[in-house]
């Protein structure tokens, strides 16, 4: 597929998605959902780690509503289902670990897209902001899921509710992102981040986000059966053996992803 909305950019087995169009705060379109779906699943087949980040001053300011010409004839329960949920399951279900690299504001589906991620880290001057009440609609794109998990029902209800901004340190603050850092140091703090995971045990980060994520309607029991069928699994892997040679020898491990 050529891309016209996003760009996707290989290094180091690191896949930086970038959504590109800046001039609408990169507003999502039609277009725009089938290129991130696409660059997603293509990315997972030869890159260990998965990065999605905005161009110019906003993350993703959400649904672009000047990509329906009509709005009294938009079926929205239809566009959610047919491009909005495969873009977000083909990044909630990487089979690599991906990261939300939040440059700017996070609107709306825009937010809730960033949450789709594994690891989200923001700039200190970005936001995000449940600002679908402001058009009377609820919060779609998996907000209602992922809000109420992350931070909290209390906190959850009040951002559906509000639609008030929320600022990247309280995000870290209240358990909504792995961390805000300060502007100066945002790229290079992600990309350290992507480093890092590229070169760590990718067998294994699957299998975290696989128990972590399906923990939530498990009971303990069940829980535990898991993680000993998986960890199973891990201990067969040559990475495993890698990370035990090299604790053995007092060295950094030298992962293969396999």
């Amino acid at each position: 597929m050529d891309y016209n909305a996003i760009k996707l950019q290989i290094d180091d087995d690191i896949a930086v998605i970038t959504l590109n169009r800046p001039e609408k705060y990169n507003a999502l379109t039609t277009q725009m959902r089938a290129e991130i779906q696409h660059a997603v699943k293509s990315a997972q087949s030869y890159a260990r780690v998965v990065v999605v980040t905005g161009a110019g001053k906003a993350f993703c300011s959400g649904q672009d509503l000047g990509d329906r010409v009509n709005s009294e004839s938009v079926n929205l329960e239809q566009t959610l289902r047919d491009e909005y949920i495969p873009m977000l399951k083909a990044i909630y279900d990487c089979a690599v670990p991906t990261i939300s690299a939040v440059n700017g504001a996070a609107a709306g589906a825009g937010a809730n897209l960033a949450l789709a991620a594994d690891v989200v880290i923001a700039s200190e001057d970005a936001y995000f902001l449940q600002a679908f009440t402001r058009i009377g609609l609820i919060p779609d794109a998996g907000g209602t899921y992922y809000l109420p998990r992350m931070m909290g029902a209390a906190k959850a209800m009040g951002a559906a509710l509000f639609a008030e901004k929320i600022s990247a340190r309280q995000a870290d603050a209240w358990g909504l992102i792995w961390e805000a850092v300060e502007v100066s140091v945002f790229e290079g703090t992600w990309r350290s981040r992507a480093t890092h995971l590229a070169s760590g045990p990718t067998k294994a980060y699957a299998a975290i986000k696989q128990t972590i994520r399906g923990s939530w309607d498990k009971t303990l029991e069940a829980q535990l059966r898991l993680e000993a069928e998986l960890q199973g699994k891990c201990g067969k892997s040559r990475d495993f053996q890698e990370g035990v040679l090299a604790f053995s020898e007092k060295r950094a491990p030298r992962f293969e992803g396999r």
